[in-house]
């Protein structure tokens, strides 16, 4: 059952990073980076729980705190226009 997990989060990452890449404007952009760190941050805790080892969760609750300081710092860069 997790292996159904993980494998159904692949496909919403694919397209969020082609969106990603493919955005038409920044704010896209900004919006596919926090719905992928989103995505990541899941994916990590998945994989903590199919490898019994919490190191994982470590590192999504840092990637969390990062995805979410790097939002902010991308929306204010766009909303000052510099």
């Amino acid at each position: 059952m997790l292996a159904v997990m993980i494998l159904l989060l692949v496909p919403p990452i694919l397209m969020i990073l082609w969106r990603f890449f493919q955005g038409p404007d920044a704010a896209n952009r900004i919006l596919a980076l926090d719905t992928l760190s989103v995505l990541v941050i899941a994916l990590l805790a998945l994989l903590s729980l199919w490898f019994q080892r919490s190191i994982y969760l470590d590192v999504a609750l840092i990637f969390a705190v990062v995805g979410f300081a790097g939002v902010i710092l991308f929306s204010r860069f766009l909303e000052k226009g510099i």
